[in-house]
Protein backbone atom coordinates (compact mmCIF):
# COMPACT_ATOMS: atom_id res chain seq x y z
CA UNK A 1 0.00 0.00 0.00
CA UNK A 2 1.03 3.52 -1.11
CA UNK A 3 2.28 6.07 2.08
CA UNK A 4 2.62 9.21 0.29
CA UNK A 5 1.20 11.19 -2.38
CA UNK A 6 2.40 13.97 -4.32
CA UNK A 7 -0.44 15.60 -6.51
CA UNK A 8 -2.81 13.12 -6.44
CA UNK A 9 -0.29 10.10 -7.41
CA UNK A 10 1.51 7.39 -5.76
CA UNK A 11 4.91 8.71 -4.88
CA UNK A 12 7.61 9.60 -2.78
CA UNK A 13 10.27 11.52 -4.50
CA UNK A 14 9.96 15.35 -5.17
CA UNK A 15 12.38 17.78 -7.44
CA UNK A 16 14.94 19.69 -6.72
CA UNK A 17 13.39 22.87 -7.41
CA UNK A 18 10.42 22.32 -4.94
CA UNK A 19 10.32 25.83 -2.98
CA UNK A 20 9.36 23.57 0.43
CA UNK A 21 12.87 21.90 -0.37
CA UNK A 22 14.88 24.75 -0.82
CA UNK A 23 13.43 27.47 1.22
CA UNK A 24 10.84 25.98 3.95
CA UNK A 25 8.35 28.03 0.96
CA UNK A 26 4.99 26.23 2.30
CA UNK A 27 2.59 25.08 5.09
CA UNK A 28 1.85 21.81 7.16
CA UNK A 29 -1.15 20.24 9.16
CA UNK A 30 -0.77 16.97 11.05
CA UNK A 31 -3.70 15.26 11.62
CA UNK A 32 -4.94 12.81 13.80
CA UNK A 33 -7.38 9.66 12.46
CA UNK A 34 -9.92 8.11 14.24
CA UNK A 35 -11.57 5.36 12.80
CA UNK A 36 -10.84 6.33 9.34
CA UNK A 37 -11.83 9.95 10.10
CA UNK A 38 -9.68 13.07 9.91
CA UNK A 39 -10.01 14.13 13.10
CA UNK A 40 -10.61 18.10 13.38
CA UNK A 41 -10.14 18.72 9.67
CA UNK A 42 -12.20 21.71 9.45
CA UNK A 43 -10.42 23.10 11.95
CA UNK A 44 -6.86 22.52 9.90
CA UNK A 45 -8.56 23.20 6.15
CA UNK A 46 -9.24 27.10 7.87
CA UNK A 47 -5.41 27.20 9.09
CA UNK A 48 -4.17 26.22 5.91
CA UNK A 49 -6.27 28.82 4.08
CA UNK A 50 -5.19 30.97 6.55
CA UNK A 51 -2.08 30.50 5.91
CA UNK A 52 -2.26 30.46 1.88
CA UNK A 53 -3.67 33.62 2.52
CA UNK A 54 -0.61 35.04 3.96
CA UNK A 55 1.91 33.49 2.14
CA UNK A 56 0.49 34.29 -0.99
CA UNK A 57 0.03 30.13 -2.40
CA UNK A 58 -2.80 29.42 -4.13
CA UNK A 59 -5.06 27.58 -2.17
CA UNK A 60 -6.04 24.24 -3.59
CA UNK A 61 -9.78 23.67 -4.65
CA UNK A 62 -11.21 22.27 -1.04
CA UNK A 63 -13.52 19.69 -3.20
CA UNK A 64 -9.83 18.12 -4.01
CA UNK A 65 -8.20 18.38 -0.59
CA UNK A 66 -11.62 16.98 1.11
CA UNK A 67 -11.29 13.91 -1.06
CA UNK A 68 -7.73 13.01 -0.54
CA UNK A 69 -7.89 13.57 2.99
CA UNK A 70 -11.03 10.99 3.54
CA UNK A 71 -9.14 8.80 1.58
CA UNK A 72 -6.06 8.66 2.73
CA UNK A 73 -7.33 8.64 6.05
CA UNK A 74 -9.74 5.55 5.29
CA UNK A 75 -6.65 3.78 4.05
CA UNK A 76 -4.88 4.56 7.35
CA UNK A 77 -7.46 3.63 9.81
CA UNK A 78 -5.98 4.71 12.70
CA UNK A 79 -2.65 7.01 13.00
CA UNK A 80 -1.44 10.40 12.03
CA UNK A 81 -2.26 11.82 8.31
CA UNK A 82 0.31 14.81 7.56
CA UNK A 83 -0.42 17.32 4.68
CA UNK A 84 2.50 19.39 3.32
CA UNK A 85 1.67 22.06 0.75
CA UNK A 86 4.94 23.58 -0.68
CA UNK A 87 4.64 26.70 -3.40
CA UNK A 88 5.71 24.24 -6.00
CA UNK A 89 9.05 23.85 -8.28
CA UNK A 90 11.00 27.50 -9.29
CA UNK A 91 14.20 28.72 -10.30
CA UNK A 92 16.83 29.35 -7.84
CA UNK A 93 16.89 32.67 -5.38
CA UNK A 94 13.91 33.89 -2.78
CA UNK A 95 11.50 35.47 -5.60
CA UNK A 96 8.59 33.13 -6.49
CA UNK A 97 7.68 32.29 -9.60
CA UNK A 98 4.96 34.14 -11.48
CA UNK A 99 2.92 31.17 -12.21
CA UNK A 100 2.73 28.99 -8.53
CA UNK A 101 1.22 25.68 -8.98
CA UNK A 102 0.92 24.45 -5.39
CA UNK A 103 2.85 20.89 -4.80
CA UNK A 104 0.41 19.12 -2.69
CA UNK A 105 2.48 16.17 -0.36
CA UNK A 106 0.44 13.60 2.10
CA UNK A 107 2.05 10.79 4.01
CA UNK A 108 0.53 8.25 6.54
CA UNK A 109 1.88 7.42 9.72
CA UNK A 110 1.22 5.31 12.71
CA UNK A 111 0.74 6.94 15.82
CA UNK A 112 3.75 7.24 18.28
CA UNK A 113 4.00 4.72 20.90
CA UNK A 114 3.95 7.17 24.54
CA UNK A 115 4.78 5.43 27.82
CA UNK A 116 1.31 4.67 29.47
CA UNK A 117 1.99 6.24 32.72
CA UNK A 118 1.67 9.58 31.10
CA UNK A 119 -1.72 9.61 30.03
CA UNK A 120 -2.28 7.65 33.63
CA UNK A 121 0.09 9.86 35.65
CA UNK A 122 0.61 13.06 33.72
CA UNK A 123 4.15 13.76 31.84
CA UNK A 124 7.15 15.18 32.92
CA UNK A 125 8.10 18.60 30.85
CA UNK A 126 11.41 20.75 30.37
CA UNK A 127 12.49 24.08 30.14
CA UNK A 128 14.18 25.23 26.73
CA UNK A 129 17.17 27.13 26.23
CA UNK A 130 16.28 27.60 22.49
CA UNK A 131 13.79 30.51 21.96
CA UNK A 132 11.63 31.48 19.28
CA UNK A 133 12.13 34.35 17.17
CA UNK A 134 9.68 37.49 17.07
CA UNK A 135 7.43 37.57 13.75
CA UNK A 136 4.03 38.85 13.85
CA UNK A 137 3.52 38.11 10.00
CA UNK A 138 3.77 34.72 10.52
CA UNK A 139 3.05 34.02 14.15
CA UNK A 140 0.15 31.26 14.37
CA UNK A 141 0.94 29.96 10.64
CA UNK A 142 2.05 25.77 10.62
CA UNK A 143 4.92 27.36 7.95
CA UNK A 144 7.60 24.90 7.25
CA UNK A 145 10.47 26.57 8.65
CA UNK A 146 11.09 24.51 12.22
CA UNK A 147 14.55 24.44 12.75
CA UNK A 148 14.21 26.36 16.32
CA UNK A 149 12.11 23.55 17.33
CA UNK A 150 14.01 20.72 16.01
CA UNK A 151 16.91 22.65 17.74
CA UNK A 152 15.02 22.72 21.05
CA UNK A 153 14.07 18.95 20.69
CA UNK A 154 17.44 18.39 20.89
CA UNK A 155 17.96 19.65 24.82
CA UNK A 156 15.32 17.36 25.11
CA UNK A 157 16.67 14.83 27.91
CA UNK A 158 15.31 10.93 28.84
CA UNK A 159 12.05 10.61 30.43
CA UNK A 160 10.89 14.10 29.04
CA UNK A 161 7.57 14.66 27.11
CA UNK A 162 8.08 18.43 26.22
CA UNK A 163 10.04 21.43 26.11
CA UNK A 164 8.53 24.79 26.82
CA UNK A 165 10.00 27.29 24.68
CA UNK A 166 10.29 31.15 25.39
CA UNK A 167 10.51 33.92 23.08
CA UNK A 168 13.32 36.33 23.38
CA UNK A 169 11.73 38.55 25.91
CA UNK A 170 11.33 36.14 27.89
CA UNK A 171 7.94 35.01 27.73
CA UNK A 172 6.74 31.88 27.73
CA UNK A 173 4.71 30.57 24.48
CA UNK A 174 4.56 27.04 23.63
CA UNK A 175 5.72 23.59 23.45
CA UNK A 176 8.09 22.35 21.24
CA UNK A 177 5.13 20.56 19.58
CA UNK A 178 2.25 21.68 21.99
CA UNK A 179 0.43 24.55 22.81
CA UNK A 180 0.15 25.05 26.83
CA UNK A 181 -2.87 26.14 28.92
CA UNK A 182 -2.00 26.95 32.68
CA UNK A 183 -5.00 27.36 35.44
CA UNK A 184 -5.05 29.82 38.41
CA UNK A 185 -7.68 32.70 38.98
CA UNK A 186 -10.46 30.55 38.31
CA UNK A 187 -9.92 29.67 34.69
CA UNK A 188 -7.60 28.58 31.54
CA UNK A 189 -5.08 30.75 30.08
CA UNK A 190 -2.95 30.00 27.37
CA UNK A 191 -0.19 32.52 25.82
CA UNK A 192 -1.47 34.82 23.14
CA UNK A 193 0.07 34.05 19.97
CA UNK A 194 0.56 37.20 17.59
CA UNK A 195 4.81 37.52 17.91
CA UNK A 196 5.96 33.96 17.95
CA UNK A 197 4.57 30.24 18.15
CA UNK A 198 1.55 28.27 16.22
CA UNK A 199 -2.01 28.67 16.59
CA UNK A 200 -3.28 25.14 17.40
CA UNK A 201 -6.29 23.67 16.12
CA UNK A 202 -6.99 21.90 19.65
CA UNK A 203 -5.90 25.40 21.03
CA UNK A 204 -8.41 27.07 18.98
CA UNK A 205 -11.56 24.90 19.83
CA UNK A 206 -10.83 25.04 23.47
CA UNK A 207 -10.94 28.75 23.32
CA UNK A 208 -14.35 28.65 21.48
CA UNK A 209 -15.64 26.58 23.59
CA UNK A 210 -14.23 26.13 27.12
CA UNK A 211 -12.87 23.41 28.63
CA UNK A 212 -15.28 20.20 28.24
CA UNK A 213 -16.13 20.44 32.03
CA UNK A 214 -17.02 24.04 31.83
CA UNK A 215 -14.50 26.11 32.93
CA UNK A 216 -13.53 29.02 30.72
CA UNK A 217 -10.55 29.67 28.66
CA UNK A 218 -8.79 32.69 27.95
CA UNK A 219 -5.96 34.25 26.05
CA UNK A 220 -2.94 35.56 28.01
CA UNK A 221 -1.14 38.18 26.90
CA UNK A 222 2.13 37.78 28.96
CA UNK A 223 3.21 34.79 30.76
CA UNK A 224 6.44 35.05 33.06
CA UNK A 225 8.63 32.27 34.16
CA UNK A 226 7.27 33.11 38.16
CA UNK A 227 3.70 33.16 36.77
CA UNK A 228 3.89 29.51 35.10
CA UNK A 229 5.41 28.15 38.45
CA UNK A 230 2.86 29.46 40.68
CA UNK A 231 -0.26 28.28 38.11
CA UNK A 232 -2.47 25.73 39.93
CA UNK A 233 -2.21 23.13 37.02
CA UNK A 234 -1.07 22.85 33.40
CA UNK A 235 -1.74 21.25 30.16
CA UNK A 236 -0.58 20.35 26.91
CA UNK A 237 -2.62 20.17 23.66
CA UNK A 238 -1.97 19.32 19.56
CA UNK A 239 -3.76 17.60 17.36
CA UNK A 240 -2.09 14.30 17.54
CA UNK A 241 -2.16 13.94 21.59
CA UNK A 242 -5.40 15.51 22.04
CA UNK A 243 -4.33 16.86 25.80
CA UNK A 244 -1.49 15.38 28.80
CA UNK A 245 -1.65 16.85 32.07
CA UNK A 246 1.71 18.22 33.38
CA UNK A 247 2.82 16.38 36.73
CA UNK A 248 6.26 17.72 36.97
CA UNK A 249 8.07 20.72 35.12
CA UNK A 250 11.60 21.36 35.35
CA UNK A 251 11.89 19.47 38.82
CA UNK A 252 8.71 21.09 40.38
CA UNK A 253 5.56 18.95 40.66
CA UNK A 254 1.85 20.29 40.25
CA UNK A 255 -1.11 18.43 40.58
CA UNK A 256 -1.95 16.69 36.75
CA UNK A 257 -5.40 17.41 35.40
CA UNK A 258 -5.63 13.88 34.38
CA UNK A 259 -9.56 14.07 34.25
CA UNK A 260 -9.52 16.88 31.94
CA UNK A 261 -7.11 15.99 29.77
CA UNK A 262 -9.07 13.02 29.11
CA UNK A 263 -12.03 14.66 28.69
CA UNK A 264 -10.27 16.52 25.90
CA UNK A 265 -8.72 13.94 24.17
CA UNK A 266 -12.53 12.59 24.30
CA UNK A 267 -13.90 15.89 22.58
CA UNK A 268 -11.45 15.95 19.77
CA UNK A 269 -12.27 12.55 18.43
CA UNK A 270 -16.25 13.12 19.03
CA UNK A 271 -15.48 16.55 17.03
CA UNK A 272 -13.60 14.63 14.44
CA UNK A 273 -17.10 12.53 13.65
CA UNK A 274 -19.13 16.08 13.23
CA UNK A 275 -16.36 17.94 10.92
Amino acid sequence: MSRSWIDGSPGDCVPVDDRGLSYADGLFETLRVDDGTPCLWARHKARLRHGCRVLGIPMPEEGVLDEEAREYARRLGSGVLRLMLTRGSGGRGYSPPESVRPRRIWSIHPLPQWPASWLQRGVEVGLCRTRLSAQPLLAGLKHMARLEQVMARQELGTGLAEGLMMDGQGRVIEGTMSNLFVHFDGRWWTPRIDHSGVAGVVRSLLLETGMPDGSPVAELETLRIDTLFAAEAMLLTNSVIGAWAVRRLAGVEFDPPLELARMIRERTCLTCRSD
